[in-house]
């Protein structure tokens, strides 16, 4: 079965819904096929196993070889932040904001040229697996970093600096 994914405005940023198949033993899910729209052009090189305890923020960075990131929460749940600084771009100063958790699986897809993040929301630690198109090169990583707090993401929402903190409700 192919699975649907959803777009969002910053082109490639995708998420993508996991079929998941009870039975009397347990259950069953595909969590990627390279058949899948949006996986068909994308190879898994790594996979990485990420914890983070509640209220942890792991921003900001975005790479700058062609890497896509692919993140499967498998407990608890994470907001991914993906925002775009291209000036050339069609969607710059635009931001995408992802809730992920384990009520629902899903595949959510960030290009790796948006500057990306994400920070443990609720009350247990987060248990992320995610997948990786390129492998970490130790001797010369594919990471450029900016602080967490960094004043110069604004949120085009409240044209703010972006506050991970600030509460959900409007």
């Amino acid at each position: 079965m192919n699975a649907q994914a959803k777009q969002f405005e910053l082109e490639g940023v995708e998420v993508t819904q996991i079929n998941i198949n009870p039975d009397e033993r347990g259950l069953f899910a595909e969590v990627m096929r390279k058949d899948w729209n949006g996986f068909e052009n994308d190879c898994i090189s790594q996979a990485n196993l990420s914890v983070s305890y509640p209220g942890t923020i792991r921003a900001w960075h975005r790479h700058t070889r062609a890497q896509v990131d692919y993140f499967l929460v498998l407990q608890g749940a994470i907001k991914i932040v993906a925002y775009d600084d291209d000036n050339n771009s069609k969607t710059f100063a635009r931001m995408v904001e992802i809730i992920a958790s384990e009520d629902r699986l899903q595949i959510v897809r960030i290009p790796g040229h948006y500057w990306h993040g994400t920070k443990t929301i609720g009350d247990k630690p987060s248990l992320t697996i995610y997948f990786v198109n390129n492998l970490y090169d130790y001797a010369n990583p594919d990471e450029l970093r900016r602080p967490w707090n960094d004043r110069s993401i604004i949120n085009p929402q409240t044209e703010q600096a972006y506050d991970w903190n600030m509460p959900a409700h409007k």
